[in-house]
């Protein structure tokens, strides 16, 4: 068996923790390791590593690298020049399998955000359902609902067929369902064999077939010339909802989906008031609450049925019922091109973090943090210059092809358009202050030469 961990998601609904650049499956939410972690881990029970399949997006491919690199490394990262949604991305693994392994065996595909704790129940409905692909069918898995869910897609099955795929309903519509014994929430989870859903493509999307015919997946960085031509599009749309060859299996373990602060909050564990309280929280009175600090104390007094998130540049505060809305602030602010969507004060690299300490007209100031025995990558800039003043390690500075040494307290400039390289070859870890000056200071002001993570 082969597994396929789609990766590429924004994460939009858990913001401000989630960014467009460092999206929900990086972050670890409950666990001491990140959603995406701890997915791989689960399917890399009962499949080989080398078996396991990543897709990501290629803003998000190092980091995804270095997660999955902790683990095994013989994990597999594809790249996706652009986001496109589940159909393209799936389509895209399946060709990867096929070149590459030359197997028939079948596909399993999971989200990043794979929240199940009871294995055995887990393999057995794999199981069950591997017995349905076998006969040439598309699998998709079941969930009993436990509650009137208006943030899930539902699907509408009897004695393992499906009927009907269902959109996220209102409230009213979703109270029915639950007293309907046909209707199961939708989990995203999905098993076929590779020539199944080749079919099902070239039959019900051709465009993504057409497409993708012309795509080399014998390496894992994708052309971003003939993918940027798919369609932007889900697999329900382009085959779970028009396809007459789909059966679904309940699943039979227990299942959560992470996608909202709410679910995050059910499978937390509570105080005797049954709140949640994450990082610096002083409260008094407050009922069924969730609050998360993640930099500064947050006071609380009297609340009931609350969320309250609180990064370093953004605090969301909301009804606990109303979490799947975030997804509209979300929205709002990259339609606004607001960074505070697209990126944290913190942002983590491969080779370790920095953060953004002040900003202004003409200017940005950081905080650089590298990991010992990791470096920058060979670079250069068209817009901006840079002062680095070392607070703490030493840094070995590579500028224009020559090697600098700095203790703390010293300092160097880095000129418009120098090639340059910051690293930390030594035991101890690395701080530095970065002040960039320039009419542009953005990170897509960055001309890569050389990078021992494949970014270049």
């Amino acid at each position: 068996m082969f597994g396929v961990i789609l990766a590429g998601g924004s994460g939009s609904r858990l913001w401000p923790l989630s960014r467009e650049l460092y999206p929900k499956q990086l972050l670890n939410l409950y666990a001491e390791k990140s959603l995406l972690q701890s997915t791989f881990e689960k399917l890399n029970k009962f499949i080989p590593a080398e078996n396991i399949i990543s897709v990501t997006n290629t803003k998000h491919q190092a980091n995804v690298k270095m997660q999955l690199g902790e683990l095994s490394g013989n994990s597999i990262v594809l790249a996706e020049p652009l986001s496109k949604n589940t159909a393209p991305a799936i389509a895209l693994s399946v060709k990867y399998i096929i070149e590459n392994y030359n197997s028939k065996e079948t596909i399993l595909v999971v989200p990043s955000d794979l929240l199940i704790e009871n294995d055995e129940k887990f393999v057995q409905t794999i199981q069950e359902a591997q017995q349905y692909a076998d006969k040439g069918y598309i699998v998709t898995f079941g969930i009993k609902p436990t509650y009137p869910e208006t943030g899930f897609g539902y699907i509408c099955s009897k004695d393992n067929k499906v009927l009907q795929f269902r959109e996220k309903p209102d409230s009213k519509t979703a109270e029915q369902y639950l007293e309907k014994p046909d209707y199961f929430w939708n989990s995203g989870i999905f098993m076929f064999k590779a020539s199944t859903i080749i079919k099902e493509f070239e039959k019900y999307c051709p465009e993504i077939s057409n497409i993708i015919r012309n795509i080399n997946c014998s390496e894992k960085n994708i052309s971003f010339t003939e993918f940027e031509k798919m369609p932007c599009i889900s697999i329900d749309y382009a085959i779970m909802e028009k396809s007459d060859n789909i059966a679904m299996v309940e699943l039979k373990s227990d299942w959560k989906d992470l996608g909202s602060w709410k679910s995050i909050y059910d499978v937390s564990q509570k105080d005797a008031n049954n709140n949640v309280f994450i990082g610096h929280v002083l409260d008094k009175d407050s009922k069924n609450s969730f609050v998360y600090s993640s930099s500064k104390l947050v006071a609380t007094i009297g609340l009931e049925d609350t969320v309250v998130i609180e990064t370093e540049d953004a605090i969301l505060a909301c009804k606990k019922n109303k979490t799947q809305e975030v997804k509209q602030i979300y929205e709002t602010l990259k339609q606004q091109h607001d960074d505070t969507q697209k990126v944290h004060k913190t942002v983590y690299r491969p080779w370790g973090f920095y953060t953004v300490i002040a900003e202004g007209k003409g200017f940005i100031t950081k905080i650089i943090h590298v990991n010992p025995g990791q470096q920058l990558s060979v670079q250069s800039h068209n817009h901006r210059s840079e002062h680095w003043v070392v607070l703490t390690g030493m840094a070995k500075v590579v500028l224009e092809g020559k090697d600098h040494i700095l203790s703390p307290g010293h300092s160097i400039d880095i000129a418009v358009k120098a090639i340059h390289s910051l690293q930390n070859p030594f035991e101890e870890d690395l701080e530095i202050i970065e002040v960039q000056k320039g009419d542009i200071l953005s990170e897509d002001d960055i001309i890569r030469y050389e990078d021992i993570y494949g970014r270049a």
